[in-house]
């Protein structure tokens, strides 16, 4: 994929963020991000792995962990000064962000085509992409500050011919906007996105039939399933299912919800009043 396709994926649409409600969080500071005062400026430093993890990064990464350094570094400097990281989340940057993302490949098959939606700074999706050169990956995000730092990383990593960057919102891309055809793919992921109710609305029109949505949860899950399972029946998917990744490889591990797309559920219509006679509406 060239400079050309990335940036016209990333750029369609009429200026800034599409109108409606999006389906990512609000055009906020993500995340855990304050405002970085003299003694929180960003350092690369801050991105070093930790001695202790480095056997689990060796693990998930493999020989890609100089690459996922790479990522670390541009999260913990470009990520911070832009908003895309709290400042607080730097020296973190490699056991809340980065293996806990990378752990979800191994729920991901070989060469899948893979949709993140709300990607933000690229969490999980480009760390997946990092992970599994085997993926094709599809960073689904509306905002522009965050589209154009996703299409500087992905270039600055040289990893353009396997990753896209779509500037719109999840529908529009399960819908086909501004031009531009539908896109759909085996996997979808999400992480601090939505509750599953709203994830799974935005989500499973993505997956294609037997696909998969993969959405990154934390102790909240077992009640989200319970809340919302009878929506993402209607929506087309199965029984949700709470997945354990990185078991003996990170603690904590990372708590997925998996969802299957059992069947292709078109889009709710909204309901036409009622008409009296005359063709006055009814009143309640």
């Amino acid at each position: 994929m060239t400079h050309d396709d990335i940036t016209a994926d990333a750029v369609s649409g009429p200026g800034g963020t599409p109108p409606g409600p999006s389906a990512v969080r609000p055009a906020t500071v993500d995340g855990d991000a304050e405002s970085a005062g003299p003694d929180t400026a960003p350092s690369p430093a801050d991105a070093a792995l930790p001695p202790e993890l480095a056997p689990a990064a060796l693990t998930l990464f493999g020989d890609r962990l100089d690459l996922a350094a790479a990522y670390a570094e541009l999260l913990a400097t470009d990520g911070v000064v832009r908003g895309l990281i709290g400042p607080r989340e730097a020296p973190r940057i490699w056991d809340r962000h980065l293996l806990n993302c990378a752990a979800v490949a191994e729920r991901i098959p070989s060469g899948a085509t893979v949709l993140d939606v709300g990607s933000g700074a690229g969490l999980p999706g480009l760390v997946l992409a990092i992970a599994r050169p085997d993926l094709t990956v599809t960073l689904i995000e509306p905002l522009a500050r965050r589209t154009s730092f996703l299409i500087e990383v992905v270039e600055r990593l040289g990893l353009a011919k396997s990753v896209r960057v779509f500037r719109g919102r999840a529908d529009e891309a399960a819908s086909g906007s501004s031009g531009r055809e539908p896109i759909s793919g085996d996997v979808v992921t999400a992480r601090a996105v939505a509750p599953l109710d709203r994830l799974a609305g935005w989500s499973l029109p993505l997956a294609v039939r037997g696909g998969r949505l993969l959405a990154l949860k934390g102790s909240s899950a077992a009640a989200e399933i319970e809340e919302h399972a009878e929506v993402v029946a209607r929506l087309g998917g199965g029984e949700p299912a709470v997945q354990l990744c990185g078991v003996g490889v990170i603690d904590p591990p990372t708590t997925v919800v998996e969802i299957v797309r059992e069947r292709m559920v078109g889009p709710a219509r909204p309901s036409a009043k009622k008409r009296a006679r005359g063709g006055r509406s009814r009143r309640g």
